[in-house]
């Protein structure tokens, strides 16, 4: 059985990162989301278990401590963490596997699974991504001055994506993101395998054609 991708996707809170994946996924049955766990405290909306599994600051560092994160980060003062166990079993299984996380976190798994597919989500500008945060009507300005300062941190990583959604229109876009997972498969570090046969089998050939000429002098 081929094991499944992994694909990471992170982005400037507000710009519509959990919409375009549900998208995705309603278009695309291959794919599963695996949930992150965090320790910030669920919004009004937000259910445990399908946006995040919300935890204590304690629990989540007894995870930490027995190594049952795949990645973990801070944002904004709290943790946020990808289970290992249930990814790996995905994977294995040969269903590409939807991850959600920040920066910090999807640059750690570029060096542990180097052939992730890393995607990151913005508005088309600024003054879009405050207004989708202000229209949240969640948050203080305090908060939203806060997140886009971090935004601004994560603008400088931007460059060690694969690739950037620009999220203007959702359907269009996620059609857009599955081209990209799509496109990335034929990459040759996904393909790390085949290239590794390709050269065998023409070292082969190319040696017993110098074995056949030799013998022919």
């Amino acid at each position: 059985m081929t094991r499944g991708d992994l694909i990471v996707i992170s982005g400037f809170s507000g710009a519509g990162k959990g919409t375009l994946m549900r998208a995705l996924m309603e278009k695309h049955s291959e794919f599963c989301l695996s949930v992150s766990m965090t320790t910030r405290k669920p919004r009004e909306s937000e259910v445990d278990g399908r946006e995040y599994y919300f935890v204590s600051r304690e629990e989540f560092e007894e995870r930490i401590r027995k190594g049952m994160f795949l990645e973990y980060a801070t944002y904004v003062g709290n943790y946020y963490g990808t289970p290992l166990d249930y990814v790996e079993k995905m994977l294995d299984e040969g269903r590409s596997v939807i991850l959600e996380i920040e920066v910090q976190g999807a640059l750690q798994i570029r060096e542990k699974v180097p052939d992730a597919v890393l995607m990151f989500v913005t508005t088309p500008d600024i003054e879009t991504l405050y207004a989708r945060l202000k229209g949240r009507g969640t948050e203080n300005e305090e908060t939203i001055m806060r997140r886009l300062g971090q935004a601004a941190v994560e603008a400088e990583m931007i460059g060690q994506y694969d690739y950037i959604v620009v999220n203007d229109e959702v359907d269009r876009c996620a059609d857009r993101m599955y081209a990209m997972i799509c496109a990335a498969k034929s990459a040759p570090v996904r393909n790390a395998e085949l290239v590794e046969t390709l050269k065998k089998d023409l070292a082969a050939v190319l040696g017993n054609k110098q074995t056949v000429k030799g013998e022919q002098s």
